[in-house]
């Protein structure tokens, strides 16, 4: 992060002297400063909690690369992230100065590259906007230039923090890459507008804005529907999709199972290594849960260390595969922390539609009662309950091991 800030500073006070100032050029960062400004005003209306960090400034930093000198690339998003700690949401300093310096930085080769071919792209725009298309192609590949260049930037920077950390996770997914595409395609609209005119931008501002705010909507309402710690969906939401889920096995008659998952003696780790290495291991847990699933599997946190798992179509003896699966696969798991290891076990407990209950309450009740049961028996396994009959026994116990 060092490296990268130094290197930005540098290269804004070797640019700099280099630039002769021209008041169209200053001019024209100051309008796309300002629309960038009117953006973050409008994400702080709508609100930008912690783990909702997308938005479309890219849409005014890539013009101003691509039109100006090299200099404002550098300085664009400067004013920019310091209005976002100012307005929107603080965070620690560092991270707001490193993503100016990387961002600076990327928008300065996608600009040395277009001026290369293209050497005062405000001064004469015909000659590259009525063109062949050539120079707008460039300015696409210069915007794709900008977009990797800063993401690997990012990662690597990630990944020297945390050297545990999978490259994989670091760089694109299918989310974040339809996202850096629509980032793109509007940098380069703005770009073609402000260069036949800056007055232009009072015409693109508006549909930005309002897709920003789409975008930040869609982003806070899976923010709702997710746990902060472990990205799974929270009570509420997985309660939301376990009665769906339900109400659709009752009319299908199809066959359903829920699973409730403990982490044992969870609060052992809390006391014996602090909350911040649980929270480690509760998103490990959680990793592994979602890994051993399948895709249309509804699995969330229920709260402390306890996870509910629905399994649509899953019979009684499915069910418990899969449970037992999830208690071999947790059972395997090491968490690193410091110079030791730290491994968990969990106790599952197991109920079936119709054989244990009607409904989500009464599934939960009874998957909770295997559990409790499972627990009595040591930890560490799976749990079913019995199926009551109808002839009187005295001493049944509520559930059998699994």
């Amino acid at each position: 992060m060092g490296a990268v800030v130094s290197l930005h500073l540098f290269a804004i006070g070797l640019f700099a002297a280099q630039t002769e100032l021209r008041w169209r050029e200053l001019l024209t960062f100051v309008a796309l400063t300002i629309c960038g400004a009117v953006c973050i005003e409008a994400t702080r209306r709508l609100g930008m909690p912690a783990g909702v960090s997308r938005d479309l400034l890219s849409a005014w930093w890539l013009p101003a690369a691509l039109l100006l000198p090299p200099v404002y690339a550098l300085l664009a998003p400067v004013p920019l992230q310091i209005l976002l700690q100012l307005r929107v949401r603080p965070t620690m300093l560092f991270r707001r100065v490193f993503s100016a310096a990387a961002i600076g930085l990327s928008a300065l080769m996608a600009s040395l590259v277009f001026h290369g071919a293209v050497p005062a792209p405000l001064e004469s725009p015909s000659a590259w906007l009525l063109g062949s298309g050539m120079k707008i192609m460039l300015a696409v590949v210069c915007g794709v230039l900008f977009t990797v260049a800063n993401t690997v930037l990012v990662a690597v920077a990630a990944h020297t923090s945390d050297p545990k950390a999978r490259w994989r996770g670091l760089f694109w997914n299918r989310e974040t890459l339809i996202l850096d595409i629509v980032e793109l395609c509007l940098g380069v609209l703005v770009a073609i507008t402000c260069a036949l005119s800056p007055a232009l931008l009072l015409v693109t501002l508006p549909p930005v804005v309002l897709l920003q705010r789409s975008l930040l909507h869609a982003q806070l309402q899976a923010a709702a529907r997710t746990d902060a710690k472990t990205g799974l969906l929270n009570a509420a939401a997985w309660q939301r999709e376990a009665d769906t889920e339900i109400g659709r096995a009752q009319r299908t008659g199809e066959t359903l199972g829920l699973l409730i998952v403990d982490i044992d003696h969870f609060k052992r780790v809390n006391d014996g290594y602090g909350h911040l290495v649980g929270d480690q291991v509760l998103i490990a847990v959680a990793g592994t849960l979602r890994n051993q699933l399948r895709d249309y599997d509804v699995v969330g946190r229920f709260g402390g260390e306890e996870f509910v798992v629905l399994l649509p179509r899953a019979d009684v003896a499915e069910a418990r595969r899969v449970a037992e699966r999830l208690r071999s696969r947790v059972g395997r798991l090491a968490v690193p922390v410091d110079d030791t290891l730290i491994t968990v076990t969990i106790s599952v407990g197991v109920a079936i539609l119709r054989t244990h209950g009607d409904d989500l309450i009464e599934l939960l009740a009874a998957a909770d009662l295997a559990l409790y049961r499972a627990k009595e028996l040591g930890r560490d396994r799976v749990c079913v309950p019995v199926v009551a009959t109808p002839a009187p026994s005295t001493g049944d116990e509520a559930a059998q091991p699994g």
